[in-house]
């Protein structure tokens, strides 16, 4: 287990509902491969915070990695109407960007 990770985790139990914490542990469990570990990273973090919109990016983009392809479009769109709704302008157009990408929304009725 890297230094990162392990000094990542021990801030994580001091507090557990950070969401730069949460967002860091995912994003360097993705760094060493572990995919299962970052999406329970990004699962607990939009639990904590759904507003964080840079979550729904990541994710998409993990299960884009996987496969999943339905998958990550929904998250992009999900993410797309967060965007939306909190006027990040740059985050949407990130996210439509990528779920253009996948196809539009006939493609995944």
């Amino acid at each position: 287990m890297s230094d990162r990770l392990n000094l990542l985790l021990s801030m994580l139990e001091e507090n557990q509902v950070d969401t730069f914490i949460l967002f860091a542990l995912a994003k360097e469990y993705e760094n060493i491969g572990d995919d299962e570990q970052a999406e329970s990273m990004y699962v607990k973090l939009k639990e904590v915070d759904a507003d964080y919109v840079g979550l729904y990016y990541h994710l998409g983009k993990l299960h884009e990695r996987q496969g999943r392809i339905p998958t990550a479009f929904a998250i992009y769109k999900e993410g797309g109407e967060v965007a939306k709704r909190l006027g990040d302008s740059h985050s949407l157009s990130e996210l439509m960007g990528a779920k253009l990408n996948l196809g539009d929304d006939e493609d995944f009725e």
